[in-house]
């Protein structure tokens, strides 16, 4: 099938959804354009920063638009494209970015709360706190898979027999990551520079785009040639600042430059697929049983992940997006118009690894990030473009994919922590509570945990990322139901993709914890060839996740019980209308 033929159907289908599910839902739920937003009424310029629309759209955008889409689309295809594309769809359009409206418009509904606290309020404080337990845990290992494919992306060496050289593609991965470090600093000389000046729209763009070549420029004439384990130190550097400086110094301006790169990558691949119209290589459908990954059934949904539907998102427009709405009638594009790009971003991914693959539907070689960065890299270069730069350009793109998901998991995970241990009275609690909710010592303490699970690979992670991003999302959804319940406002919509998700979650889980125990088991069953593997490494691998996810299984578990007991006592209509 033609992939062009493939990107039409997804945009039409994904823009009339906007137009008339979200549209449907702004209406159901109630938009009130004349409301003071929690960012108005409490600002404090570190958190609470009134923002325009399309802004805080850049800064939803571009934190959720991580590795997910790209990665979680291209390994799903295993199960062949058409599975592949209908869950993009539908669970983009009824699961995800329903979550994501939802949690955003509850939070602005409420004081900019995170999703904690919205917890506490509708559920109970013991909710509460398992709640940000499984968030912080999830930060995490978000943390960890995404850092290690940065560092990944960046790494300008190799091993061959044991003998650690420079890769052919060191200079470009170098050039890239000095783009990325380029972008931090004019992130920063830019958010001053507004913070300063307000300047608007024609300023606003042209100052950018300036940032945005000029980083290009530097990285491309100085290259870094590091290897993976110092720019995994520099991206955990890179990340506890922006878990603690005010949002608008660096987070918010990074990601308004970084959005204008990915309408670049998205118009690239589109252009890309509009002009060559390449033939979906990819098989439509490989059974339900995949030798590698396991059963469609919960494989497919939580490897997917993102590009459908995803907890971290709900984090995001609870925990940052919230707190910069300066008018209730930008929900929407926020909300729901970011997850429904997002969406479209995973289509083209997969159409991008269709065409890559080979005529017999051998799928192309290399990570999924590989594949899509040299794919639409040969689309830009069809325009004239050398391949060099083509290449730098989009291993920078998908390197900030990874990023721009990095700073604000980060920041999410250490404000997760804090809200763990802080009480109503925190100027008389106890001096470890002190401690722990301290910004600083919250912060390392969670990236010292992250780095720690670095070790495990982001591909060996990834599978239990899915399972407890997916879960997540069904958390924040039985929350959902009950504010708007007690609210007066219609619920409905949300049972079926909840019931959906607490499904497909808790067997994925049960079944990524079985298998920790049976590769715990074959390891004790052989002898461990020396050289090759330790102890420590087969524990670090399998049993840290095998810990991890039956935390997860408990805390979800416990809090779906509890959250359901809320369900059924709380009165319909019971709170005044926020």
């Amino acid at each position: 099938m033609n992939t062009l033929v493939i990107v039409l159907i997804a945009a039409v289908c994904l823009t009339v959804a906007y137009v008339g599910y979200g549209r449907w839902l702004a209406n159901k739920w109630g938009i009130d354009p004349k409301a003071k937003t929690p960012a108005v009424r409490l600002e404090d310029g570190k958190d609470y920063v009134p923002t325009d629309g399309w802004t805080v759209f850049s800064h939803q955008f571009s934190s959720i638009a991580g590795a997910g889409p790209v990665t979680g689309a291209i390994q799903a295809a295993a199960f062949g494209w058409l599975p592949v594309l209908l869950w993009i769809l539908i669970g983009g359009v009824f699961f995800g970015a329903v979550t994501d409206f939802g949690a955003l418009y509850a939070s602005v509904k409420n004081d900019g709360k995170s999703m904690g606290l919205l917890i506490e309020k509708y559920i109970g404080k013991t909710g509460r706190k398992l709640f940000l337990l499984f968030s912080w845990l999830f930060c995490c290992i978000v943390i960890a898979a995404f850092a290690d494919m940065v560092a990944g992306t960046f790494n300008a060496y190799t091993v061959v027999d044991g003998v650690t050289q420079l890769a052919e593609a060191a200079e470009t991965n170098g050039a890239a990551g000095m783009v990325s470090i380029m972008f931090m600093v004019f992130a920063v000389v830019y958010g001053l520079l507004h913070r300063k000046y307000h300047f608007k729209g024609a300023v606003e763009v042209v100052l950018a785009i300036v940032f945005i070549v000029v980083s290009f420029v530097l990285g491309m004439q100085f290259p870094l040639i590091f290897d993976k384990k110092m720019w995994s130190y520099i991206t955990f550097i890179y990340i506890f600042f922006t878990a603690v400086v005010p949002i608008w110094i660096l987070k918010q301006p990074r990601d308004y430059m970084t959005t204008y790169m990915f309408v670049v990558m998205i118009a690239a691949a589109a252009v890309g697929l509009l002009v060559a119209h390449p033939t979906m290589n990819l098989p439509v459908y490989t059974g339900f049983n995949n030798e590698k990954l396991g059963t469609m059934f919960p494989i497919l949904f939580v490897t997917v992940a993102c590009g459908a539907v995803s907890g971290f998102h709900s984090l995001v427009s609870s925990g940052t997006s919230s707190k910069t709405v300066e008018n209730e009638k930008d929900m929407l594009k926020v909300g729901y118009g970011a997850m429904v790009l997002e969406s479209l971003l995973a289509v083209l991914a997969l159409c991008v690894a269709g065409a890559a693959a080979a005529a017999d539907g051998t799928p192309a070689q290399g990570t999924p990030f590989q594949i899509f960065s040299r794919g639409v890299a040969g689309f830009i270069s069809m325009f004239g473009i050398s391949s060099h730069v083509a290449t730098v350009f989009m291993t920078m793109c998908v390197s900030a994919l990874a990023l721009t998901s990095l700073d604000a998991v980060s920041r999410i995970a250490r404000m997760s922590f804090q809200e763990l241990f802080s009480v109503d009275d925190m100027e008389h609690a106890e001096g470890w509570r002190k401690l722990f909710c301290n910004t600083y010592f919250s912060t390392i303490l969670t990236l010292a945990f992250g780095y720690l699970l670095t070790q495990i690979g982001y591909a060996n992670i990834w599978p239990l990322f899915g399972s407890a991003n997916q879960l997540l999302s069904a958390l924040v959804l039985i929350t959902l139901c009950v504010f708007l319940k007690v609210t007066g406002r219609s619920n409905k919509m949300l049972f079926p993709p909840l019931i959906i998700m607490l499904c497909v979650t808790f067997t994925a889980l049960v079944q990524r914890l079985m298998a920790m125990v049976k590769a715990i088991q074959n390891a004790a069953a052989v002898t461990i060839p020396a050289g090759e593997a330790t102890w420590g490494s087969v524990f670090i691998a399998n049993g840290l996740q095998l810990i991890i996810a039956i935390l997860l299984i408990i805390l979800g578990l416990t809090i779906v019980v509890n959250s359901a007991k809320s369900y059924r006592e709380s009165e319909h209509n019971s709170e005044a209308r926020a």
